[in-house]
C-alpha cells in the first residue's frame, strides 16, 4: 500500500501518437526491457518483466514468473544486458534458453548465466568498446557507470567474482561492469542506456537513430540529458526506468518515487529531439 500512495500515476496524455508500425518495430516492456523486431528478427535489451515487490525482494531467492517471460518475450534472437542487477540481468539466460539466443554482457552477467544453467556456447563475455557481431547485425558494448539512484547511492556496487546459488537472492546480484549498448539491427542504429550515467568520451565515435534513455536518477549527473544527445545526435528518444517497477506488469502503470517522467521529456524536448513515451507494452514504429 505504501509503495502505491508514493507514485504518481503516468502521464497518459503525454503518451505516443505517432505510427506503431513500420519497418522496426521497438517494444517497452517496462523497466530497460525492449525489444527491436525487423524482419522477424529480434533483438531483445534487459528482459525482465517479473516485476518483484519489495517483500519478494527482501524475503528470499527471486523467482522467475516464466509464463508471463514466455508472453513478453516469445522471440529472441540476441540478448543485450547493461548490467548484473537483478531487474537487468535475472530473466536473461531463461529467454536465452527458450529461444537460443546467446547472451551478451559483462563477466558478472555471464557468471549469472552459468548459475542459471544457460550453455557456455550461448555465453557471450563483452570486451567493452571491442564490436560483436549479431545474426542480424552488430553491437558493442560501450564503457559506462551504474548511476546514483535513491538517496544519492549506487545500489549493490561491485562484481560477482563466481555463479551465485539459483535463483538468487537479490543481494547476489551486484551491477558488475556496466555497458551502454551501441546496435545496428537491420540498418537502424540504437543505444540503450540502463542506468542513468555513462562515459561520454565512450560515445563519441557513435550516433544513433534511437536512444532508449535511463530516467530513474538522472538529477544526480550533471548535465545527463542534454549530454548525451549532444553526443549521439539521436532522432527519437524513449525515456525507460521511469516506471514503478516493483509493482505487476498489468497494473496501470506508474512513475517512480522521485522519478519526474514530466520534467525528463521537457529536457529531451528543449534539446530539439522528438520524445516517444510509451506505456508498459507500448511500441512504436520506425
Amino acid at each position: 500500500m505504501l509503495s502505491r500512495l508514493l507514485t504518481r500515476p503516468a502521464p497518459t496524455g503525454m503518451y505516443w501518437q505517432g505510427p506503431t508500425e513500420g519497418a522496426h518495430t521497438l517494444r517497452w516492456h517496462g523497466t530497460a526491457a525492449f525489444t527491436l523486431e525487423h524482419q522477424q528478427r529480434v533483438l531483445a535489451f534487459d528482459p525482465y518483466v517479473t516485476r518483484h515487490s519489495l517483500w519478494e525482494l527482501l524475503s528470499g531467492p527471486l523467482k522467475i514468473n516464466e509464463p508471463l517471460l514466455q508472453r513478453e518475450f516469445p522471440r529472441a534472437d540476441a540478448v543485450l544486458v547493461g548490467h548484473a542487477h537483478y531487474d537487468h540481468a535475472l530473466e536473461a539466460p531463461s529467454v536465452c534458453a527458450r529461444t537460443g539466443a546467446k547472451l551478451y554482457g559483462s563477466p558478472s552477467t555471464a557468471n549469472l548465466a552459468r548459475a542459471a544453467g544457460l550453455n557456455e556456447s550461448q555465453i557471450v563475455t563483452v570486451t567493452p568498446g571491442e564490436p560483436v557481431e549479431l545474426v542480424h547485425g552488430r553491437a558493442v558494448g560501450l564503457a559506462s557507470r551504474h548511476g546514483k539512484v535513491y538517496f544519492g547511492r549506487v545500489t549493490l556496487p561491485g562484481i560477482i567474482e563466481s555463479p551465485p546459488p539459483w535463483p538468487p537472492r537479490m543481494r547476489d546480484m551486484r551491477h558488475g561492469q556496466v555497458l551502454t549498448w551501441w546496435a545496428e539491427w537491420g540498418g537502424l542504429k540504437i543505444v540503450h542506456v540502463d542506468s542513468a550515467d555513462y562515459e561520454t568520451a565512450a560515445l563519441a565515435p557513435y550516433d544513433a537513430d534511437v536512444l532508449c534513455l535511463c530516467a530513474i536518477g538522472r538529477k544526480y549527473r550533471p548535465g545527463y540529458t542534454a549530454e548525451i544527445i549532444h553526443a549521439l545526435k539521436p532522432k527519437l528518444v524513449v525515456p525507460c526506468h521511469w516506471d514503478h517497477f516493483f509493482l505487476p506488469l498489468d497494473h496501470p502503470t506508474r512513475q517512480l518515487p522521485m522519478c519526474d517522467v514530466e520534467g525528463f521529456v521537457d529536457e529531451i524536448r528543449a534539446q530539439g529531439v522528438e520524445v516517444a513515451l510509451l506505456p508498459i507494452g507500448g511500441s512504436i514504429g520506425l
